[in-house]
């Protein structure tokens, strides 16, 4: 069901940003430290039995010198620097096997896949990537949203933004990629991640930003009770003096901000039935986009979006945007 706003509002849907003050000098400094540590990409032959595709298992370092672990995938027979994808994993996900993701390497790109930490595992019980928080992270319900609310230098995702900043370093460390010619992608918390980014760095070529999360953080905790945003109505409604103190942290990672710094060419997806992001959250980044933007609208999926069968507009998209 339509739960959100009408199309035709969403169109005109303009909130107010909540942006502190600092928002800039907190990501300076955020990622002048991360800086301090050496990137050290390794790239190490993984044997995935293809016959055109060459699996290298990634580790580089992000947030705090921790070791980040990623897939990277080339087309075999390669010849030149290659156009790449940095693509970003959606909430409790990892960066799984590689035979998951196969798309844009046939496609002729190098294509990295970053883990997400303390998130999904890689075949295992446990996610390849920890997460290592700086003095623990202070009160917080389950999940990950509210892990380190009350200050955003412990938030959990100032940590796995940074990774993800870094992601697109570490695929330009290796010499198959064409270092002028990084796009990121991603759906869900992966879209949301692509979004912080293209935010962060002046270097993306494309951003693709399939039904975003981590956007407009407080309409999404009062109208929606799926999905992570129920993390923070549930932490809140045991911390009910704290309400503006979490807000004011979540505001350091929320991607209408980012989309406001994002001048790459991007491309936005939403489900208007998406009761997990609605869709009225993903409007408010896309309007704020500062790059040229375009957004795909379904009107009767939810939380899938296009699915595979939006693939074609995000190849054509990056065909555009690389050339060939």
């Amino acid at each position: 069901m339509l739960f959100d706003m009408s199309l035709d509002r969403l169109r005109e849907y303009r909130p107010e940003p909540e942006e502190p003050a600092d928002f800039d000098a907190f990501w300076r400094k955020t990622l002048e430290d991360a800086a301090r540590h050496p990137l050290d990409a390794r790239f190490v032959a993984h044997d995935a039995g293809l016959a055109t595709v060459d699996v290298y298992d990634v580790t580089f370092n992000g947030w705090g010198g921790q070791p980040v672990k990623a897939w990277l995938l080339l087309p075999r027979g390669r010849t030149g620097p290659l156009p790449a994808v940095v693509q970003y994993i959606g909430y409790n996900g990892g960066r799984g096997i590689p035979y998951s993701w196969l798309t844009w390497s046939a496609l002729g790109y190098a294509h990295l896949v970053m883990d997400n930490r303390g998130q999904g595992g890689g075949g295992k019980n446990t996610a390849d990537t920890p997460d290592v928080a700086p003095e623990g992270h202070g009160s917080s319900s389950p999940g990950f949203l509210t892990r380190g609310i009350e200050d955003p230098h412990r938030h959990y995702y100032r940590r796995l933004i940074t990774d993800a900043v870094r992601a697109v370093d570490a695929v330009r460390a290796h010499e198959a990629v064409d270092a002028a010619r990084v796009a990121v992608l991603g759906g869900s918390q992966g879209g949301g991640l692509a979004l912080a980014v293209s935010g962060l760095r002046e270097d993306v070529a494309a951003t693709i930003a399939d039904v975003p999360f981590l956007c407009h953080y407080r309409r999404a905790s009062q109208i929606t009770d799926n999905g992570p945003y129920a993390e923070i109505a549930r932490f809140l409604s045991g911390h009910r003096f704290g309400v503006e103190s979490a807000m004011e942290t979540l505001s350091y990672f929320d991607g209408v901000n980012f989309a406001a710094r994002a001048t790459s060419p991007g491309w936005f997806s939403v489900g208007l039935m998406d009761k997990i992001c609605p869709s009225s959250t993903v409007f408010a980044a896309y309007h704020r986009y500062a790059g040229p933007a375009s957004i795909e609208v379904f009107p009767y999926n939810g939380h899938e979006g296009g699915a595979e069968y939006d693939l074609p507009r995000k190849i054509g998209a990056l065909r555009g945007v690389f050339g060939g």
